[in-house]
């Protein structure tokens, strides 16, 4: 999926299938259920295949409309990601999105899996816009897990490296900002961001 900013300051959300080639009953058929000259149960057998064909057709149709609808309300709700940068991403469920397009969550798991999405802050996977959160105390706000990562790795990038933060002490700055952060996962996101521990950080060329 192409998403691109429009004049007016909005989102245009296309599918970039245009070398699909179209799927189409052939005419030569057509014309065979047209001919009277048939038997009747060779013309119904080829009625009974064109229902199937474009049953197919009409599915096929459907799939592509969900896949923009979807996309559509995902992008709806992560304006700020898109208009301010990856540390503004909101919580998201896919429940939420079921909701607001009137599919079952199963639909909109179908329709997101292995798809990506061309932005205008770069290319991701559909999934990448979904996932939990927490709230943050002095604002009231939601903020995604995502937005926490970034999070941790500003003040990790601040730290003194002579003195690096612990975790412990990482989950103090968090709370600071009125985000409640267990230290394990300080632990889990600090590992997957691949930044070493405190004592592996400290520059030790620093030390007199």
């Amino acid at each position: 999926i192409k998403v691109e900013r429009t004049d007016d300051d909005g989102f245009d959300i296309r599918l970039t299938d245009d070398w699909v080639p179209n799927v189409r009953v052939s005419k030569r058929y057509v014309e065979l259920a047209k001919d009277k000259s048939y038997d009747p149960k060779t013309r119904e057998f080829l009625q009974n295949k064109f229902r199937s064909a474009h049953w197919l057709i009409d599915a096929i149709e459907q799939r592509r409309n969900t896949l923009i609808r979807v996309t559509r309300a995902i992008i709806n709700h992560q304006r700020a990601f898109l208009d301010r940068g990856p540390e503004h991403i909101q919580p998201l469920k896919m429940e939420d999105i079921a909701k607001l397009v009137g599919v079952h969550v199963t639909t909109v798991s179908r329709a997101v899996d292995d798809k990506w999405v061309e932005t205008p802050r770069g290319v991701f996977p559909l999934k990448r816009f979904f996932g939990g959160g927490t709230k943050n105390n002095q604002t009231g706000e939601d903020v995604a897990w995502e937005t926490i990562k970034q999070k941790l790795l500003e003040i990790i990038g601040a730290e003194d490296k002579s003195k690096p933060l612990s975790d412990e002490e990482i989950v103090e700055r968090f709370k600071a900002a009125g985000l409640n952060v267990a230290r394990r996962t300080v632990t889990k996101y600090r590992e997957a961001l691949k930044i070493p521990s405190s004592r592996q950080r400290k520059d030790w060329a620093q030390q007199t």
